[in-house]
């Protein structure tokens, strides 16, 4: 049975028109894939909007669920509470060329960083995605990321696409995976969008829409150890400021704990959540500058969509993918082979 013909709905709230992230205005998404024998990995790129983001920069916050990361960019989107690049997604060890890459790409779009104002904060956040992928063979280059960046739409592929080429979740095939919700707050729509690296979980523990998936696909394995990581955006166009940001991505491990996560001590689990509401002016000239901010009473509502997103999108980054095998003759099966378990 495709994908397509998979009636799964995952929590109460209705989704957006495409089900995406890129549901909230102005957000695109793009990837490079590298897939060829033993290389199974590549980037993915997350543009916030269409505008200048280094001089409309876009409040932001991030939350550590567990710290077992490389990620670039964390302290300084804690300290000012602000996102000024594109995020940028790929396997451990090819951080710092996409780092390089990234700075190399905001140079080149603001010719003041540097020399009439200060520099630049390049976000990168990554998983270990060497079961699949010779990882030790670096193969990620500057010119993946400058293509991720120009390739990005608002409709795109999950799965084994871009930095979720050679992912793994619940020891099936996990990857890029991403879910929108709807919320009316006074009478008008908003949008809340998730987008996930998946990297992480044992098979016997995944559970899908409530179901005990990982069970009925073997009745016990060997105790392994959980090494997993995944990295988990979150946008919306719901106006909310850094701290209420950070509250929404505390909210980020129950979607987790929904298919069966127990956030395992080598895991290496990284939220970033922005809103699109409230631009911050990097050469703003007004003393006191007015931000909407969401009446904190109905936060609950939020709550919601994040945690349907993030259960939805780690499932579908699942669904979406492949069977595939790479180095080492390594393989792991598509959740697919298994929808009659899944479908009730």
């Amino acid at each position: 049975m495709g994908i397509d013909n998979i009636k799964l709905k995952i929590g109460k709230l209705p989704s957006g028109e495409n089900n995406l992230i890129t549901d909230v205005k102005g957000i695109k998404v793009g990837h490079k894939t590298l897939d060829n024998g033993k290389i199974k990995t590549g980037v993915t790129a997350i543009i916030p909007h269409s505008d200048n983001i280094f001089k409309e920069k876009l409040m932001c916050s991030s939350y550590v669920i567990n710290g077992f990361g490389k990620s670039i960019g964390l302290v300084q989107i804690d300290e000012l509470g602000t996102l000024e690049t594109p995020i940028i997604l790929t396997n451990t060890l090819s951080v710092g060329t996409c780092s390089t890459a990234l700075i190399k790409y905001m140079l080149k779009e603001n010719e003041d960083i540097g020399v009439t104002t200060g520099t630049v904060n390049p976000v990168v956040c990554e998983c270990n995605d060497g079961y699949l992928n010779d990882i030790r063979g670096l193969y990620v280059k500057e010119e993946d990321v400058f293509e991720a960046i120009e390739s990005a739409k608002s409709e795109f592929q999950e799965g084994n696409v871009g930095a979720g080429t050679g992912m793994s979740c619940y020891h099936l095939k996990g990857g890029i995976g991403s879910a929108s919700r709807i919320i009316k707050l006074d009478d008008k729509n908003y949008t809340i969008g998730s987008l996930v690296l998946s990297n992480f979980g044992l098979k016997e523990d995944l559970i899908v829409d409530g179901i005990k998936v990982g069970e009925k696909i073997l009745e016990r394995e060997n105790e392994e150890l959980e090494k997993g990581s995944i990295i988990i955006i979150l946008a919306t166009d719901i106006p909310l400021n850094e701290r209420q940001l950070k509250r929404i991505a505390k909210r980020v491990p129950i979607g987790l704990a929904r298919t069966g996560s127990h956030i395992g001590n080598g895991s290496g689990d990284i939220v970033i959540a922005f809103s699109t509401a409230n631009r911050i002016k990097h050469y703003e000239t007004s003393d006191i500058v007015n931000i909407k901010v969401l009446n904190e009473n109905i936060i609950d509502k939020v709550f919601r969509g994040v945690i349907e997103c993030v259960e939805e999108s780690v499932i579908s980054s699942m669904l979406h993918s492949n069977e595939t095998i790479g180095a080492f003759e390594h393989k792991r099966e598509s959740l697919k082979k298994y929808i009659d378990y899944i479908v009730k």
